[in-house]
């Protein structure tokens, strides 16, 4: 269960969290259109470090752009309203939910008169896949779901009705006993997980798929940079199935899954069956940027003052 904040935050003011509702006809329930984010932000020595609220701010009028949904919104519009969001209700480590969707209005497929709302929620949230997922690894299984082709959805935005795909997934294979799914592509090439990008090392490299019809993670950039400036060698390619059971190491990027080890897919232990020594390494300098313990790239956070409530 979600564990109530105070204040949500709906088009232009903050609301108690009990009244932030919508009408059982909103469009968007019905036909899925509708952009979000998930955002965190992250306790640290001098306030709260919201992470890279201006790439992910960017990422959701992008998305709102490509499926054609209207609205006023602007960049610093909403990044004030994220930011407010957190210092009302008090947080200092949450994660965070905006969403761009269709009001209530017309029904029917096309409803181009409807309202375009925004809604911003936050709250407090641990480890996606578990804390234990983050320090000895999680296991995987490749789903029989295939990840949607790129003529089928707008692969680049990220929208609710794409995530039906990966909830049949994850559904799948946590029926099964496995902590999380992989989805390959339609032609067969490893894609990524129901909510994560995946990433592996083979032989020193790290490698990872390309943007084509997987999404353009955030926390998957992040990860590529700092592995760049740490002198690993980075690439995009095709992956095949088996080059995940003979990778050395795997993990999941994600804002909801952060930097988890994979330490089995399909019953195969992954190298030695424990986070190797590039995720260790990787996953620490993760989360020493995003707390603010190290000065290194400052501007991905953004830092407020939560308030006593």
């Amino acid at each position: 269960m979600l564990k109530e904040s105070r204040w949500i935050f709906m088009d232009d003011k903050m609301v108690p969290w009990q009244e932030a509702n919508v009408h059982v006809l909103t469009h968007s329930l019905h036909y899925g259109m509708a952009v979000f984010e998930g955002i965190r932000a992250y306790k640290g020595t001098d306030g709260t470090h919201i992470f890279r609220l201006a790439e992910h701010t960017e990422r959701l009028l992008s998305s709102a752009r490509v499926m054609q949904m209207g609205g006023d919104f602007t960049l610093k519009g909403v990044m004030d309203a994220t930011s407010r969001v957190v210092v009302e209700n008090g947080l200092d480590s949450c994660y965070i939910r905006p969403i761009i969707f269709i009001g209530y209005g017309d029904m029917g497929i096309y409803a181009k008169k409807n309202p375009v709302r925004l809604s911003i929620a936050a709250w407090e949230w641990g480890t996606y896949l578990g804390e234990e997922g983050l320090s000895r690894g999680i296991r995987a299984k490749v789903s029989s779901y295939t990840r949607f082709g790129t003529n089928t959805f707008l692969a680049r935005a990220k929208v609710s009705a794409h995530y039906v795909n990966s909830q049949l997934a994850k559904w799948e294979v946590k029926g099964a006993g496995y902590d999380e799914a992989i989805l390959l592509d339609s032609d067969g090439m490893v894609a990524e997980g129901p909510g994560e990008n995946i990433f592996i090392v083979r032989k020193g490299v790290l490698k990872t798929p390309p943007l084509r019809s997987v999404l353009d993670g955030i926390t998957r950039h992040s990860v590529m940079t700092l592995a760049r400036e740490e002198g690993i060698p980075v690439v995009e390619e095709a992956l095949t199935r088996d080059d995940l059971y003979l990778a050395d190491e795997a993990f999941f990027t994600g804002t909801a899954a952060e930097l988890t080890p994979i330490r089995e897919i399909d019953d195969r232990s992954i190298g030695s069956g424990k986070p190797g020594p590039v995720t260790q390494t990787l996953q620490k300098i993760f989360f020493d940027i995003v707390r603010g313990n190290v000065s290194r790239h400052s501007e991905w956070r953004t830092t407020v003052v939560p308030r006593l409530v």
